[in-house]
C-alpha cells in the first residue's frame, strides 16, 4: 500500500513483480542423458571412494600407518564385503592392520597397527571382515 496516495497495488503489479522472473530465471536443460545413467554414474563415483574420518586421519598420522594403493583397493574390497552381507560397522582387518568402518557411509572411523590391537576389545561392530 503507497502511505502517501492511500492506493493498494494490483494483484497484477505483484504477479508482474514476483512471478514472472522466477520463470525466467529457471533454465530448462535439454540434454539425452537418463536418469538411469545418471544414477549409475553416481553410484560409481561412490563406491570408488572410502572416506577417512577426522579421527581415523589423526590416528594414522599418529600411528605412522600409511596405506599403499594396493591396501586401499583392498580396504575398499572389504567394505564392499561388509556392505554385501548388511554390516553397518565392521571390523576390517588387513595385514597388520585393523580398521572400524562405517560401511554405509564408506568412512574409516578409526585405525590402529597390530601392537595395539593384540590386548583390544572391539565394540560397537557388528561384523568383521579379514583379508
Amino acid at each position: 500500500m503507497d502511505k502517501i496516495n492511500n492506493r493498494f497495488t494490483s494483484i497484477e503489479q505483484v504477479a508482474s513483480q514476483y512471478l514472472k522472473p522466477a520463470i525466467h530465471d529457471r533454465e530448462v536443460s535439454d540434454t539425452n542423458v537418463s536418469f538411469q545413467d545418471i544414477l549409475r554414474e553416481k553410484q560409481k563415483e561412490e563406491t570408488s571412494e572410502l572416506k577417512f574420518s577426522k579421527h581415523a586421519s589423526l590416528r594414522l598420522e599418529e600411528r605412522n600407518i600409511s596405506l599403499t594403493e594396493e591396501q586401499n583397493e583392498r580396504l575398499l574390497s572389504g567394505v564392499k564385503k561388509a556392505n554385501e552381507k548388511g554390516i553397518q560397522e565392521s571390523l576390517v582387518m588387513l595385514d597388520s592392520l585393523a580398521f572400524i568402518v562405517n560401511v554405509p557411509n564408506k568412512t574409516v572411523v578409526t585405525a590402529m597397527d597390530q601392537r595395539e590391537t593384540d590386548n583390544n576389545v572391539f565394540t560397537n561392530i557388528d561384523g568383521a571382515v579379514i583379508i
